[in-house]
């Protein structure tokens, strides 16, 4: 299987860059195709702009920007997102990559004024995440990142596709053992992808 791998870290020895090491290495192992995009080593700018905003339901134009990127997620067959909440958000450069790639023709048409998915060729879907506060302290707040992988993102993906959330909590108190345990909770998951 194909899989897009969208990785939004700035730090390269944070535990976020060993969570998305680990999964490029389970995931090649188990024998996909692993197409990595690492959005801040790219450079990939989160921006839409004016130009782009005025263009976005203009289908012929509003791809022609993040072309390479469109063409890098319409070729898989599966996607792993492997992000930090940041303010119980997604990085900004993660949440720019949705606006600027997600268009209308991309990740959904419209259809007599109603949107009509057409991600359907994504047949899985996973998120490995990392939050600063705790479990009940997403929850309250209504936990965002979550509710888009499994709504949002689950909606535009082909109908009952598998979506997995894999989030480790309260991670600023977490000790040496339980990020190691989480890390082996991640391999297993990608092992098994």
């Amino acid at each position: 299987m194909r899989v897009f791998v969208l990785f939004a870290h700035p730090v390269e020895n944070s535990f976020g860059a060993a969570l998305h090491d680990e999964v490029l290495r389970s995931l090649e192992q188990a024998g996909h195709d692993v197409d990595d995009c690492d959005l801040y080593a790219e450079g990939f700018d989160p921006v839409l702009s004016r130009k782009e905003r005025n263009a976005y339901h203009d289908l012929d134009a509003n791809r022609e920007p993040v072309a390479e990127y469109v063409e890098r997620l319409e070729r898989a067959d599966a996607m792993v997102i492997v992000t930090p909440v940041w303010n119980f958000g997604h990085p900004a450069i993660l949440k720019g990559f949705f606006d600027r790639v997600f268009l209308p023709g991309v990740s959904f048409k419209m259809k007599d004024g109603k949107v009509v998915p057409c991600l359907h060729h994504i047949r899985k879907l996973a998120v490995v995440t990392t939050y600063g506060g705790t479990r009940l302290r997403a929850f309250l707040v209504g936990d965002p990142p979550r509710k888009i992988a499994t709504r949002v993102l689950r909606a535009v993906i082909k109908p009952a596709a598998p979506v997995g959330y894999h989030a480790l909590y309260d991670m600023n108190r977490r000790s040496v053992d339980e990020r190691r345990q989480f890390l082996d909770k991640v391999r297993s998951a990608m092992e098994a992808f």
